[in-house]
């Protein structure tokens, strides 16, 4: 079965809208600054979506996570897209999944920072949003959908693990268009959490390089509706060709030296696809530019890849977006098949000399018909899509 995408819309660091993100990744705009989240004083650089401020009228929905949500939502035609699918199915034959890796968790922090006599002021008196699928929850509220509405937490993979249940979805008929998504926000447990692990850099960080030192953090919201090829009138000519899924359980945070996990993501993918290694003319790789990551993905990739695929990372522009970065970077992919712009590696000055991959710093002219792109999570969770012209 043809799975096809309808309408994606990003927000991110380097920009609010999907025109935005275009814009800067052909201008080599970075979104990362130097940390000003309140309350750290760590010494790195973030991806921060200032808008987000701007959105305060939730209600006892109020977070900035949902906040970031609904600024998302906002963007491009999905919510009209959503309304007119609404009057077709009916909201119940809509689901709803959202990847995230914190949920509201900022909310509980300033609940938790904001305590009187130790209990929690009225305002922050929030189950709804204390609450693990909260993500998911307000979508389904703010868009009207009322069918299933599932958070998956995988860490790093959560957004693109999206895409692989919402074709399950669609596929056993459960429902008839799927919303996918993802959004997360930097708080202090993430900063700190990431500090803590000795990962974070205190420059922009230069995926695959080799002078890389460590990662910036990043918030973003992304969303895209999936249906049935033909079912309706409504397409973006992009399908979900392929995905693939594994969790390689090897450490918590470590990756598995020979990318066992990745490699069965990476491969499921193109059976799913029925495609070979040669078909894919372009690779968002997970490129966090950590030491570990970036050499086990390079080597993975430039064992499977022939050097006609052509690669990059493009965290450098939003910083590594946790539980949005799956639906950001697919969101990057595909968008590649329609604007023929492959973005460059940002801060690639000099490849990691053990590595050998079609990796540049400059972007890339070229008509693609097939792309991928690697989400690979805390504790082997991994996710692959191969996105292509329908």
């Amino acid at each position: 079965m043809q799975i096809e995408v309808i309408d994606y819309a990003s927000t991110s660091p380097v920009g609010q809208s999907l025109p935005e993100l275009r814009e800067s990744l052909l201008n080599f705009k970075s979104g990362l600054v130097k940390n000003c989240v309140p309350g750290s004083e760590i010494d790195t650089w973030i991806g921060r979506v200032s808008q987000i401020d701007e959105v305060e009228d939730l209600g006892i929905w109020q977070s900035r996570n949902n906040a970031l949500a609904a600024l998302g939502l906002e963007q491009g035609d999905i919510l009209q897209t959503i309304s007119k699918l609404i009057k077709k199915w009916g909201s119940a034959h809509i689901g709803v999944i959202i990847g995230s890796s914190t949920s509201s968790i900022d909310r509980t922090e300033q609940a938790y920072a904001d305590l009187e006599s130790g209990v929690l002021k009225s305002q922050y008196r929030q189950p709804l949003v204390h609450n693990p699928n909260a993500p998911a929850m307000f979508v389904a509220h703010y868009t009207g959908i009322s069918g299933p509405a599932l958070t998956i937490n995988t860490a790093c993979s959560s957004s693109a693990k999206v895409f692989a249940s919402g074709a399950r979805w669609l596929e056993s008929n459960l429902v008839d268009v799927v919303l996918v998504g993802g959004v997360d926000t930097l708080c202090l447990s993430v900063l700190h959490g990431f500090h803590s692990l000795q990962l974070l850099s205190a420059e922009p960080c230069m995926p695959f390089d080799r002078d890389r030192n460590g990662i910036n953090l990043g918030e973003a919201a992304g969303f895209a509706l999936l249906q049935r090829a033909g079912d309706t009138d409504f397409s973006s000519g992009i399908g979900l060709k392929g995905y693939g899924e594994s969790s390689d359980a090897y450490h918590m945070s470590h990756p598995h030296p020979e990318g066992l996990g990745a490699r069965r993501s990476i491969c499921q993918a193109l059976d799913r696809a029925g495609l070979e290694p040669s078909n894919i003319d372009y690779i968002n790789l997970h490129g966090t530019s950590s030491r570990a990551n970036d050499l086990i993905e390079g080597r993975l990739v430039s064992e499977l890849f022939p050097k006609t695929t052509l690669c990059s990372s493009t965290k450098a522009w939003t910083g590594h977006t946790l539980g949005a970065a799956g639906i950001t970077e697919a969101i990057i992919a595909m968008d590649v098949l329609k604007t023929e712009l492959i973005p460059g590696s940002k801060n690639l000055d000099n490849l990691d000399e053990a590595l050998d991959l079609s990796i540049s710093a400059e972007h890339v002219r070229k008509v693609c018909n097939h792309v991928m792109t690697n989400s690979f999570g805390f504790g082997g969770n991994n996710c692959t899509l191969v996105f292509g012209k329908l």
